[in-house]
């Protein structure tokens, strides 16, 4: 683990939608240049703690520092010029149909006014050979390429610009398990070529301790247990065990519809 102060560091995390706590304190640090995977259950409150992180929501309590700034309390300005620092995967690629793969893979470059047209077509063909997609893809729409595809296509705009901190939305959805480690591999190779810190919500346990270098399991509202990612299978808490090896026998509760 690095050394120094968290690049993102979370305290006191609350998030409630009604009367439903979704997120009840949480207490999380990533240092700079690693990689944390958090693991839960559907509806565990992963994707609102990412989208608390990326400002996409507001939490109801607690702070989220980014280099040491609270960007909650920052003006809207300074907040985006955080922002900026961010590279994101989503789960289902969210390509723009419309545009080509190129424009999508620059798309933030060209949003930013950082390059010229001319520039970005080249950028974008530098960083599609970076996720293994040859310059023929480049003018291609997101609807004629396969779904392995369309995530390294999604990893290509993720990295444009070269960004301090990436996030990964479940980055192997959909995608059998060879493709799926591949991307992986890509995730890996682009998260240490870049020395981003990296913030990954996944499912998928292989996935897990391929691209985390620690994981952190997220229950009721809370982190009950964080540690290597090497270590999720043979973790010793209970609540992971159960989730990880899939057992329908153990604290976690799952409702069953229809009265089965």
């Amino acid at each position: 683990m690095s050394a120094g102060p968290p690049k993102i560091r979370i305290r006191g995390l609350v998030k409630s939608f009604g009367e439903k706590k979704v997120l009840d304190g949480i207490d999380l640090d990533i240092m700079q240049g690693t990689s944390l995977v958090v693991i839960g259950g559907s509806g565990s409150g992963k994707s609102v703690l990412v989208k608390c992180i990326l400002n996409l929501l507001t939490p109801d309590a607690g702070t989220i520092e980014i280099d040491g700034e609270n960007v909650l309390a920052l003006p809207p300005r300074a907040r985006r010029a955080v922002y900026a620092k961010v590279g994101m995967l989503f789960q289902n690629g969210a390509l723009f149909d419309s545009l080509p793969v190129w424009e999508n893979v620059a798309f933030g470059l060209l949003a930013r006014h950082r390059v010229t047209r001319g520039e970005a077509r080249l950028r974008a063909g530098e960083i599609l050979a970076q996720v293994g997609l040859g310059p023929e893809v480049s003018r291609l729409f997101p609807a004629e390429l396969s779904g392995g595809m369309q995530k390294r296509v999604a990893l290509a705009r993720a990295i444009a610009a070269r960004p301090e901190m990436l996030f990964f939305d479940e980055p192997t959805t959909g995608l059998d398990p060879i493709l799926g480690a591949v991307i992986d591999g890509l995730i890996v190779d682009c998260v240490k070529r870049l020395g981003s810190t990296a913030l990954a919500i996944t499912h998928d346990m292989s996935s897990a301790q391929h691209i985390g270098d620690e994981a952190a399991m997220l229950f009721e509202g809370r982190i009950v247990w964080r540690g290597p990612a090497t270590s999720l299978l043979a973790s010793g808490n209970p609540v992971v065990d159960q989730f990880t090896h899939g057992r329908r026998e153990g604290p976690i509760k799952m409702e069953l519809c229809g009265g089965m």
